[in-house]
């Protein structure tokens, strides 16, 4: 009798992203207004290091630095971030940017949120502000 290894299963992951979103934002507020959004990953027949990178959006111009939404020709800065306290900015592991990285065995399900932050008395024209991030997962 053969039986193969765990590690010889194709492995099989799949992700989901739950949006950061900002509602209305209000150009004068002295504060920086904040949303967290989420990245869920779940593999099966899985064991090793995984880490998850996002790319500095549509709108950023390839800079992390840069992060931007757009409304028409308008741009509203933005930044991503892997902690609460807003100090380490989720990229590619590029340009002073982090990568989430963790170990599974097995099965597993994690889910790492994404702080977001939009910077206080940012003045923008009104209109309905959005971009993209590209989630990558590597395995």
């Amino acid at each position: 009798i053969l039986i193969a290894p765990a590690a010889a299963r194709a492995a099989s992951c799949t992700v989901t992203a739950n949006p950061v979103a900002f509602g209305v934002y209000l150009p004068f507020s002295a504060t920086p207004a904040n949303s967290t959004g989420s990245v869920m990953l779940n593999c099966r027949s899985f064991y090793g290091t995984y880490t998850i990178a996002l790319n500095a959006g549509l709108h950023g111009g390839g800079s992390f630095s840069n992060r931007r939404m757009s409304s028409g020709g308008s741009f509203l800065s933005y930044q991503l971030y892997t902690d609460a306290a807003h100090t380490m900015v989720w990229g590619d592991g590029t340009s002073g940017s982090v990568i989430v990285s963790a170990y599974c065995y097995g099965s597993c399900t994690s889910t790492q949120s994404v702080y977001g932050r939009l910077p206080a008395l940012h003045v923008a024209a009104p209109g309905s502000y959005a971009d993209t991030t590209t989630v990558t997962v590597s395995y």
